[in-house]
């Protein structure tokens, strides 16, 4: 209540398309796009035209544009986009009195692509001092809770959730399956699940890829538990999907700080597995009380619609928690000006 009652963000205008003021609305970076679109587009309330009575500074810029239109594929050289991250900052800090008040504490940025912590790199206030919201929040890798945002990676093929995770199951819905899986296996995490169970148990279905006959929402939905290992990167699409369907997500992951965890109590809807405990994986959900699951389940009603992108924004979706983490971190923003 307080923050939507005083919160005030500004939008920088500097910055030309594509790669600035834009970003990808659908398929896996989806949150990236949506977010800058109903910042600048939306008609929030939160956002203000006069920079003065801002509380936070947004840099509207996209590094999945970045790498779309800089980044030379296949040469693993990030440079341009540590570049364009250093000019920005750069252009904002010259023009503007704002950001050298407090070396962009008040600052932030966001991203849901995987590079997105590196793209920030390129400008050490940006990447040690401003806000970062990012899907690739690793706590191994530089992601600092304190300050830093984790974004929720949602995959939204075609820019909507699937008609079959629209609108919630019925609490009675059959879901003959303990667990499921199905991706691609890259990272550490993903071969041992694989190589534990893959094919070795009809209540685990585990695939590394569906074949076309078989349908992805129709198992997320007939499961009780949605297995969501980190890739490459920590943080997976997955854990959302089950959100949806209502099929308690399992975390399989190291040093991932789980978005919004500030606000939202991650254990009364998920369950956290050791990657030690991956060979014990039937065993230990099948320990789960039926009471806890229906607890867990219960949970996931309640917290869908953080996980939600409205449009326009509604009270507690995504767009709202991205700004509630926010302004939590703003909070703690010590300005060398009196009053702010």
């Amino acid at each position: 209540m307080e923050m939507e009652r005083r919160f005030k963000v500004y939008v920088y205008e500097e910055g030309d398309l594509p790669i600035v003021h834009d970003g990808p609305c659908k398929d896996i970076y989806t949150t990236e796009g949506r977010f800058i679109h109903e910042m600048e587009h939306g008609g929030s309330r939160f956002r203000t035209r006069d920079a003065h009575k801002a509380h936070v500074y947004f840099m509207p810029f996209s590094v999945t544009w970045m790498v779309k239109y800089l980044y030379k594929p296949l040469s693993y050289n990030l440079t341009p986009l540590k570049n364009f991250v250093l000019d920005y900052a750069r252009v904002i800090s010259t023009k503007h009195p704002f950001w050298n008040r407090t070396q962009g504490a008040d600052h932030f940025m966001l991203s849901c692509h995987d590079w997105g912590p590196h793209a920030s790199e390129g400008d050490p206030f940006v990447y040690n001092t401003s806000i970062r919201v990012l899907c690739n929040a690793n706590s191994s890798e530089g992601f600092n809770p304190q300050k830093d945002v984790s974004l929720p990676e949602i995959h939204l093929y075609d820019g909507n959730i699937s008609p079959k995770l629209r609108s919630p199951p019925p609490a009675n819905s059959s879901r003959p399956f303990l667990a499921f899986f199905a991706g691609g296996v890259h990272g550490p995490i993903r071969p041992i699940l694989l190589q534990h169970w893959k094919g070795r148990d009809a209540d685990l279905p585990i695939y590394e890829y569906l074949s076309k006959d078989l349908d992805y929402f129709t198992f997320l939905l007939q499961s009780k538990y949605c297995l969501c290992p980190s890739g490459h990167e920590v943080a997976s699409p997955r854990i959302v999907e089950a959100v949806y369907a209502e099929c308690v997500p399992v975390i399989l992951s190291d040093h991932y700080v789980l978005p919004f965890s500030d606000v939202l109590r991650w254990e009364a809807f998920s369950i956290q597995v050791e990657i030690s405990e991956i060979p014990r994986l039937k065993e230990v959900l099948s320990a789960v009380p039926e009471e806890t699951y229906a607890r867990l389940k219960k949970g996931l009603k309640a917290v869908r619609k953080h996980f939600v992108l409205n449009q326009p924004a509604k009270r507690f979706d995504v767009f709202h928690m991205i700004l509630h983490s926010v302004w939590l971190r703003r909070i703690n923003v010590r300005l060398a000006l009196n009053g702010t």
